[in-house]
């Protein structure tokens, strides 16, 4: 089977690619590079010894999706594609709507054209907004809290709607929790532009002397320590999750909504602890006011992904702090070499 990757050389997709990859896939990506780099593919093809070639393109550009098909047939698509800031997209709405709808919209539209009939979506746990009953279910209502959440919401909308007007189609949403860690090699992992907007990449900055110190956003939330409690999921165990996600809609059609989550939860404290402890190192952090668009906990139920998947994490909070950190200690400036 050859799959594309829509946002492959990212963190994300680059783990995934590696994992279809060692898994037999052949793989192609598109990626824009705005928030990525090609070194990561390069470092995929030295670990499995084989090449997910990259187009340099946009999903929101239908020419250049049209490049990537026209290199031959692709069997399936996985969607990584996107803005993905929680924080920034409450600030630039209208970029997040273009970009993310535009992306989905497109991608569909070209798949059709070319007869393709499977896509994996990279979706998110902001469509469940402010659910108050833990653990999140997938039959719960959705809603969100900010712009790049309702990207998702309407995305996830738009590929159902088109399953069900094309009964050869076959459409998995993974409802992604919180990924982190690293490949345990220490060769790829997350490689932020600028000061880091996710919580396990900061922290790394930190530990490295890079950044100063750890920025905490609240600590008055309705948790144990009053800091914002998540669902965290090692990468790579991500990764697993859309094989397991494209070999189910490889069998099956139709429209299949499914959390990608340990089904435990953690505080920012509770990761800041837990990395110490597991590298022996001192994380210093200061609590500033809440970031807009945040909710205070969020963890997944897993059962869905357990039953339907046959997948669930295997990985430790222990592996993914020391994942994490080995990548960062020994690419200190991400992929610049």
């Amino acid at each position: 089977m050859r799959v594309l990757l829509t946002g492959g050389a990212g963190y994300i997709g680059s783990h995934t690619a590696l994992c279809l990859l060692n898994a037999g896939y052949d793989v192609i990506v598109l990626d824009n590079l705005s928030n990525s780099s090609p070194e990561a593919l390069r470092r995929v093809e030295k670990l499995t010894g084989k090449s997910a070639p990259l187009i340099v393109g946009d999903c929101t550009d239908r020419n250049d999706l049209k490049r990537v098909f026209e290199t031959g047939p692709i069997d399936a698509v996985i969607h990584f594609a996107g803005f993905k800031a929680v924080g920034e997209s409450v600030e630039k709405p209208l970029d997040y709507y273009d970009n993310n709808l535009s992306a989905t919209i497109h991608l569909c539209e070209v798949m059709k054209e070319y007869g393709c009939h499977i896509i994996v979506f990279s979706s998110s746990a902001t469509v469940y907004g402010t659910n108050q009953t833990m653990p999140l279910r997938e039959d719960f209502p959705t809603g969100c809290t900010n712009p790049y959440g309702w990207t998702k919401w309407i995305s996830e909308r738009i590929l159902t709607d088109a399953a069900a007007a094309d009964r050869d189609m076959s459409v998995v949403l993974l409802r992604y929790f919180n990924p982190i860690g690293a490949h345990e090699s220490g060769c790829i992992g997350e490689d932020p532009s600028g000061i880091p907007l996710n919580l396990m990449p900061y922290v790394c900055q930190v530990a490295s002397g890079k950044l100063q110190r750890l920025r905490v956003f609240g600590n008055d939330y309705p948790t144990p320590d009053g800091t914002g409690v998540r669902d965290y999921i090692h990468v790579c165990d991500l990764a697993e999750g859309h094989l397991a996600a494209l070999r189910y809609a490889a069998e099956n059609r139709g429209t299949q909504v499914v959390n990608l989550g340990t089904g435990v939860g953690y505080s920012v404290l509770d990761i800041v602890k837990a990395f110490e402890k597991a590298n022996d190192l001192t994380i210093p952090y200061d609590i500033c006011p809440r970031r807009p668009g945040d909710i205070a906990t969020c963890y997944a139920d897993v059962q869905k992904a357990k039953e339907v998947l046959h997948w669930q994490a295997k990985r430790t909070l222990e592996d993914m702090c020391k994942d994490a950190w080995n990548w960062q200690k020994n690419n200190p400036r991400g992929y610049e070499k």
